[in-house]
């Protein structure tokens, strides 16, 4: 079959295997309104499967192999409810308990971020309270949207408030741009929170900061959230809240490849609209992204 033929699942994976026969469940959640600016990241997961077909098994600069090393599949998508963020939510935790139930580990094509906190109250009910690398322009700890508690401006507020989160090995970086308020980001810091603000990161690699996002993480469950707005929009520009200054796209390798050795436990890569990218350059960097979380996932093998 050619790469531009069949049923775009991820990495044309063949999406039938049963999930209990699986070690990672790749699963798309098309949601979109919890965003405050643009929305289309509902359309997010349908072309981060569509790039995916560029993709091939071997990593050649880690040496990783994970279809050789996991049981892996695209298991589709959650039914989610356009007209209703509350219901919706409630279908997403729904979704990933039964996925979890199986002891699967979860890697997430979203949809708005918004998605991460039901996603983070099923990983805190399977694995107790994780720790998080989070990458994104924006902390998402606002106390309220528009008067709204939930909305892709608030998860880890929410989270770090039911207890889903351990405070103490939580990391968000590339956070930057303007603010509500003076002190936008001291309470992510006020937490526990390390907050790495882009200005931190430019000009330079990220390898020694992953050395110590490591060491801070150190044993015990993770999750890693990936905001596709973390990186500059001249590298991804199909977002719903586009901030000049970011990161690069192989500041975004960097992280991702860093968090190898970490108990990864699931992982989401988030806030894909292909509406605003005729040429599909966002779409195909998210779905590199997120090959490169099957890559540094636990139990992967590393070809010699």
């Amino acid at each position: 079959m050619p790469r531009f033929g069949g049923i775009a699942t991820f990495m044309r994976l063949p999406g039938v295997t049963p999930v209990a026969e699986l070690d990672v469940a790749v699963v798309g959640v098309p949601f979109d309104i919890g965003t405050s600016n643009r929305p289309g990241a509902r359309f997010g997961p349908r072309g981060i499967r569509s790039e995916s077909v560029l993709l091939r098994p071997y990593n050649m600069a880690t040496r990783a192999a994970p279809f050789d090393s996991l049981r892996i599949d695209d298991t589709g998508d959650v039914a989610t409810n356009p007209y209703s963020l509350h219901d919706s939510v409630t279908r997403i935790e729904d979704h990933f308990r039964a996925l979890l139930d199986h002891g699967v580990i979860t890697v997430t094509l979203g949809g708005d971020h918004t998605i991460a906190l039901p996603i983070l109250r099923a990983m805190a009910a399977k694995h107790g309270p994780v720790g998080l690398i989070h990458v994104d322009a924006h902390t998402d700890i606002n106390d309220s949207m528009f008067g709204e508690a939930l909305a892709h401006g608030t998860p880890f507020r929410r989270a770090t408030e039911e207890g889903l989160l351990d405070p103490r090995r939580v990391v968000q970086i590339g956070v930057r741009g303007t603010g509500y308020e003076a002190d936008d980001f001291d309470w992510s810091r006020s937490q526990g929170f390390r907050v790495v603000q882009v200005e931190e990161c430019w000009h330079r690699s990220l390898g020694p900061l992953m050395d110590e996002v490591r060491s801070q993480l150190g044993a015990g469950p993770v999750y890693l959230s990936f905001d596709i707005d973390g990186i500059d929009p001249a590298f991804a520009p199909g977002t719903g809240t586009p901030e000049v200054g970011g990161l690069t796209s192989i500041q975004a390798l960097e992280i991702i490849r860093g968090a190898r050795g970490l108990d990864l436990v699931g992982a989401d890569l988030v806030e894909v609209a292909p509406v605003y990218d005729q040429t599909g350059s966002t779409s195909l960097l998210g779905a590199n992204l997120v090959y490169e979380m099957l890559c540094v996932l636990p139990g992967v093998q590393y070809r010699s």
